[in-house]
């Protein structure tokens, strides 16, 4: 079984444009996936027009993992996500996951809290942004 990783699932759903989006999704979140995200929860379509809207601001980007554990279904990891934006600025944003893995080794469940590194006020939401 292969198990999916935050840093391969954010670059396909965020830093590879070919890539259709609902294919990048299916490779690494079930069907029945939901996330939390600083306290609001979102299930997979929610999540996906999150990701659909982040696509039409992000340009460029790179996840930087700084831990990571998984033991059997569970998930653990700190990282940080710095993105460079269509408008040219920067962004950077360090995430705490804690998830649940399917038995085919996808992401089921995800609860995550962010913290804004640099950018904007308005970049503080981008975590949940639709």
């Amino acid at each position: 079984m292969t198990r999916t990783r935050i840093e391969a699932a954010l670059t396909d759903l965020l830093f590879s444009p070919g890539l259709p989006l609902a294919e990048a999704a299916d490779r690494h979140f079930t069907p029945d996936y939901r996330q939390r995200t600083d306290g609001a929860w979102a299930d997979r379509e929610e999540f996906l027009a999150h990701i659909a809207h982040l696509r039409t601001l992000v340009a460029d980007g790179r996840v930087e993992v700084h831990e990571e554990l998984q033991d059997g279904a569970r998930y653990a990891d700190r990282h940080t996500v710095h993105l460079t934006k269509t408008d040219g600025s920067a962004a950077s944003m360090e995430v705490y996951v804690f998830a649940d893995l399917a038995p085919d080794g996808r992401f089921r469940r995800i609860e995550e809290t962010t913290l804004l590194l640099a950018g904007t006020a308005a970049d503080r939401d981008l975590g949940s942004a639709r």
